[in-house]
Order: structure tokens, then sequence, then C-alpha cells
């Protein structure tokens, strides 16, 4: 090729970034590829599954219907329903069922349970809306949403379709310390991972009256029936008493707070 056939030199330019251009575009769409694999293999890895005892023992449970709906698993009272309800959200890569058991004290006392099933097994990636669970329960006059641990940051963010907020064993990220909002904190004495002092230093997030207890004995993996996690303390409360504890306050807090609220 002569130098009178060779194309221009802006038009050599232009073809050269060009193929840059589409270089880092393919280097994007493999990394975002590996990635969203990444993910799904991660939150499928390693879920830790319900105990069968407690679960079948709440299966057993006359005193609860259960319906299990692809988006969400409903526990209502057979009778004396309050017309309150709790939206639950999960903890990362727990088995909803594992929750079952402990919230089933509240579910024989009158409150509706609802706990979701969470996009991959992480509370982040479910951006569903708190009505896409409450929907399923529409005889539950009064709505509160919590979760444990990741999970109950979720529920932080979706307080503003509700009329109560439950923390188990987590804390928020977001500020709710003007919301006004009914709140009850309940956190682990022994717990490793959303440890007591996690817990005191997101105080501020809440509002001022939050109801703010710590159960002696209870350790991350108390508030589910999953087995014990790495990094976690040992608990030293039995199954039965945080059961017990646990219906106790929630019951005291819909009673008192949300009543009220």
């Amino acid at each position: 090729m002569d130098a009178d056939s060779a194309p221009p030199p802006h038009r050599r330019r232009r073809s050269r970034a060009a193929r840059i251009i589409g270089w880092i575009a393919a280097s994007l769409g493999i990394l975002l590829i590996v990635a969203i694999v990444g993910i799904v293999i991660y939150s499928q890895v390693g879920v830790m599954a319900a105990e069968p005892e407690p679960l079948a023992a709440v299966k057993a449970d006359p005193a609860i219907s259960i319906t299990d709906d692809y988006a969400a698993i409903v526990l209502s009272p057979v009778e004396g329903a309050t017309g309150d309800g709790l939206v639950f959200i999960p903890g990362a890569k727990v088995d909803p069922w594992a929750y079952a058991a402990k919230l089933s004290g509240i579910v024989e006392s009158g409150t509706t349970v609802v706990i979701t099933k969470p996009w991959l097994n992480l509370a982040f990636f479910d951006l569903r809306p708190l009505d896409a669970f409450t929907s399923l329960a529409p005889d539950v006059d009064t709505w509160a949403v919590g979760g444990h641990s990741l999970g109950g940051v979720r529920a932080c963010q979706l307080t503003q379709d509700a009329e109560a907020l439950i923390l188990f064993a987590s804390y928020c990220a977001n500020d709710l310390s003007t919301s006004g909002m009914p709140a009850l904190s309940l956190a682990g004495e022994l717990d490793g991972l959303s440890t007591p002092a996690k817990i005191a230093d997101a105080r501020p997030l809440l509002p001022a009256d939050a109801d703010m207890v710590e159960i002696a004995g209870a350790a991350h993996s108390s508030f589910g029936d999953y087995g014990l996690q790495p990094g976690d303390g040992t608990p030293t409360i039995s199954d039965a008493d945080m059961t017990e504890t646990l219906t106790s306050e929630i019951d005291h807090f819909f009673q008192t707070q949300v009543a009220v609220g």
C-alpha cells in the first residue's frame, strides 16, 4: 500500500480507540459475569440448615397454622389472633425455617409471623418491599418488621411501611433516631458477632426511647435453631429459656409500645 492509499492518521486513531473500547467492554463484561457467578455460588454454599427436632415440633403444634409460600413462611395462630404481625428477615445464609421454633411462642400468643425467604439467602439482595410479605397475611392490622443479624439491618431499611421495629442480635445502618417508631433491640450477652459493644455503638441510630434488652447467656446463634456459628460465643441459655424470653419480651413490646404507638 502506497502512501496515497493508506488511511489518514485520524481514521487510524479512531480504529485503535474503537478496539481499545471493545477490549475494555469485553473485559468488564467478563468481570461482571464472574462476579455474578461468584455471588450465586457463595450464596448457596454453607447455608446453615434448620435443626430437625425444633422444626418438627413447630410443624406438629396444633396451635400454629403454617403456610409455605414461595416468598415467605407464614406462621398464624389457630385461635386468639391479636391482629399483630411480625415480618422477620433471616440472617445471612440461614435457612428461614431455622427461626420457626424460636418465634413459635409469640405465634401461640396471637401474633402472626411472616419469615421471609431472601433472594440468594442474603437480605441485602432482596429488594422486595414490605407489602410483598404483609400481603400474605391480610387479616393483620399492625405490622412490626424485624430480623436477625444482617436481616435486622435490612429490616431497618423497611420501617417506613411498618409500625414498629424489632432487632434480633442486630443494629441499624440507617438513622431512625428521629422516626418516633417503637423499637425493641434484643441482644445476646455472649454474642461474638453482633457483640454488645457493636450494638451499643449503633445505639444513637435508634429512637431515644427504644427498648434495649440484653439476654443473659445468649449468643448469636441462640436466636435461631441452626447450630453454632464460627466466631460466635458459646451460649449458656437453653433453647427453651431463650424461646420463653423472646416470647415474653416481644409480647410485652406489642402490648405496651406498639399498641399505644
